[in-house]
């Protein structure tokens, strides 16, 4: 697909013009990528930025106070905080690790990056905005009225890329569903025993690899007993309401092929807004179209901490929308205020 920058340049003014679109939006509607549209801005809201990602990453602490937004297309995951301990020492996952921003980060997938100063209803709001081979944005950090602007534009000014052309390259080839094997090609047996004897909740993506199963199927085939119980469309709903009614502190877990963010502490303000459950806390959005969850499990897994207990939201493809846990950290045993809220909206 060529992408003609003039003709496509008009038609999201016009799209623009007729009515407020956001720019992802904007992007579906005339069938192209979210970067294709944010290139046309080149040289004059946007500045492309060279793909060293790490490089940049690792100036980001020195911004401050700023908005980290992850999301999929179920979900947008915000955080307000600073960008604390960075990681960027393995070549799979790296990582911040701070107790407001807490990102697990998959640069293999990232292809792109930009500075962006637009208008907004509360003046001009600058970011970095980051995207895969898809074109589609992985990550975005935005500037608060408490971030270091001086900063941001020396940052921008020293990545700024000499290419600052209309367009970007993106692999635009569909990628097929995984193709789930039949039941009877799978080793139950094995694969519920290495369930049972798991000892991290970071060995369960292995063991899926090893017995050839996609994650709904393994939640379906979960060993008997209450490892993995499957429950209706309004589960995120009952967990979010028992959780914010207890004060119970859980961990909220978004993501996308590129990044995955994760909160941790108290929720409050729970709001519905069209097809949207949001969360509206001062350091905290969420925003998941509820009528998209399509299955939603309960999952148990052993650790050496004892059994982490978490939801699972599904889209009818069978991808992970989001997951929630109850906020522990490794060495401590999860919180029996999260097990009471799980088993309560089990029988709910």
């Amino acid at each position: 697909m060529e992408i003609v920058v003039d003709n496509l340049k008009e038609q999201y003014a016009q799209l623009k013009a007729s009515a407020p679109v956001r720019i992802r939006d904007a992007a579906k509607q005339l069938g192209v990528k979210e970067v294709d549209l944010l290139a046309l801005g080149c040289g004059e809201t946007v500045t492309r930025l060279r793909p060293e990602f790490k490089e940049i990453l690792s100036e980001v602490e020195s911004l401050g106070y700023v908005m980290a937004l992850t999301r999929n297309e179920e979900c947008v995951h915000e955080r307000k905080g600073v960008y604390l301990n960075g990681d960027f020492s393995s070549p799979h996952a790296q990582l911040f690790v701070g107790k407001d921003i807490d990102l697990r980060i998959f640069l293999s997938v990232w292809t792109s990056a930009f500075a962006v100063s637009e208008d907004s209803q509360i003046g001009i709001r600058h970011s970095l905005q980051f995207f895969g081979k898809d074109g589609n944005a992985v990550h975005k950090i935005y500037m608060t009225d408490k971030s270091n602007l001086e900063t941001f534009h020396a940052l921008v000014e020293k990545y700024k890329s000499d290419d600052q052309s209309h367009t970007q390259e993106v692999d635009r080839t569909e990628k097929p569903p995984v193709a789930e094997l039949p039941d009877s090609e799978i080793d139950v047996n094995g694969f519920r025993e290495s369930w049972i004897n798991l000892k991290d909740t970071h060995e369960f993506y292995g063991m899926l690899r090893k017995f050839r199963v996609t994650r709904t199927q393994a939640l379906r085939l979960a060993p008997e007993g209450d490892y993995a119980q499957k429950l209706d469309h309004l589960a995120l709903r009952r967990t979010l309401n028992l959780s914010a009614e207890r004060q119970v502190p859980i961990m909220v877990f978004v993501g996308n092929p590129g990044m995955i963010q994760i909160h941790t502490g108290e929720i409050k303000n729970i709001v519905d807004h069209g097809p949207f459950i949001n969360v509206m806390d001062p350091e905290f959005n969420l925003h998941l179209k509820e009528n998209t969850i399509v299955e939603s499990w309960v999952v148990r897994k052993p650790t050496e901490d004892g059994i982490v207990t978490s939801l699972e939201l599904f889209n009818d493809k069978g991808d992970l929308i989001a997951s929630l846990f109850g906020a522990r950290k490794p060495g401590v045993p999860e919180l029996e205020a999260w097990r009471q809220v799980m088993k309560d909206i089990v029988i709910a």
